[in-house]
């Protein structure tokens, strides 16, 4: 049996508690009656309040960036990425900061309320190896594996069921280059659940979104119905089966990553890039993770002010440098990266 087949009532019941969160915070402004719909929450925060739900990883980032702001009480509401959207579209929460992109049911319940879509700011590239803090994902081998590096064509053949354009399927370490014993050995993959955030983030930037995979060849690693602290461990499980198979190959992030096994250098374009601190800060780094705020911006209106005054602090010289501080969490966004943050900021509506 493979991963795929074993984890799939996991997945479900994870959809499942998904649907359910998103019904327990949503507001009867958000229900029709039957006749005519009711107008949609206020998406204004009360006065002298800025109400921030996400999650809980940001905890400390957050009241940093507190303490160096002073145009409003900060309310933190951090109890986890999957409620903070529907804080936000039900009316509860000014800004939803969220480890990761919003998933497409996430952005449909918010235009189902306010019929436009949420606006997005980055304002933190994810950690390198940080659990929980939006750690950048990676393709590993075995430490005995001669590969040292793969571009994203490649990889799509390698976990897609079938290639882009035309390009056969790899299935093999031959296929990759590998000679002597290694050519003829079916690589083996891994990788955490696909329905999951790391895997939907694989999916999304190496096959395009595709959700057919190479089935016959990978297990899937699904989270623990309860982990310690709600930090993922999926990718400690696949690490751990990963050094002990030399021919296989797995998506994880860096944090659970020893002797055992390597990270490959990677291409989307460009050049070959490793995970670093420095790569993930500059965003040249394919397989990063940001953490953003998510925003209700009304077409043709001003964004409410003290959110976009709230997340210029955030964006600014002293919200980074917050950022800076903490060696194990969130990084700081390259200065231009942080500018082109602040013009789109500025580009909004007056």
């Amino acid at each position: 049996m493979t991963g795929r087949t074993a984890v799939r009532p996991a997945a479900a019941r994870k959809r499942a508690r998904a649907f359910a969160l998103a019904l327990a915070f949503a507001s009867p402004a958000c229900l029709c009656t039957g006749a005519e719909p009711i107008a949609p929450p206020p998406w204004q925060s009360p006065s002298g309040m800025l109400r921030i739900w996400g999650t809980p990883r940001a905890a400390d980032i957050v009241g940093r960036w507190q303490t160096g702001f002073r145009d409003a009480r900060v309310v933190a509401h951090l109890t986890g990425s999957d409620i903070a959207m529907a804080g936000l579209y039900t009316g509860q929460a000014d800004i939803a900061l969220i480890g990761r992109e919003a998933t497409d049911a996430e952005v449909k319940a918010f235009e189902w309320v306010f019929h436009y879509r949420p606006t997005r700011i980055e304002v933190a590239a994810g950690s390198l190896a940080s659990p929980g803090r939006s750690p950048a994902l990676a393709v590993f081998v075995h430490r005995d594996n001669p590969l040292t590096r793969i571009d994203f064509a490649t990889l799509a053949s390698v976990f897609g069921a079938t290639s882009a354009q035309g390009a056969r399927s790899i299935r093999h370490w031959g296929d990759l280059g590998a000679g002597g014993k290694w050519s003829r050995h079916r690589i083996h993959l891994y990788a955490p659940d696909s329905e999951s955030g790391s895997g939907a983030l694989f999916r999304a930037r190496v096959l395009g979104g595709d959700s057919k995979l190479n089935w016959e060849n990978l297990d899937e690693f699904a989270e623990p119905a309860r982990t310690p602290g709600g930090i993922d461990v999926a990718a400690r499980d696949v690490l751990r089966a990963l050094a002990k198979d030399r021919y296989g190959m797995a998506i994880a992030d860096l944090a659970y990553a020893d002797a055992r096994v390597k990270a490959l250098a990677l291409r989307s374009d460009g050049e070959f890039q490793r995970p670093t601190r420095s790569t993930l800060t500059d965003g040249v780094y394919p397989l990063r993770r940001s953490l953003y705020a998510y925003i209700n911006v009304p077409a043709h209106a001003a964004p409410d002010a003290t959110v976009g005054e709230f997340l210029r602090h955030v964006l600014g010289a002293e919200g980074q440098r917050a950022l800076a501080a903490d060696q194990d969490g969130y990084l700081p966004l390259a200065k231009e990266a942080a500018r082109r943050q602040l013009r789109a900021l500025d580009e909004l509506p007056k």
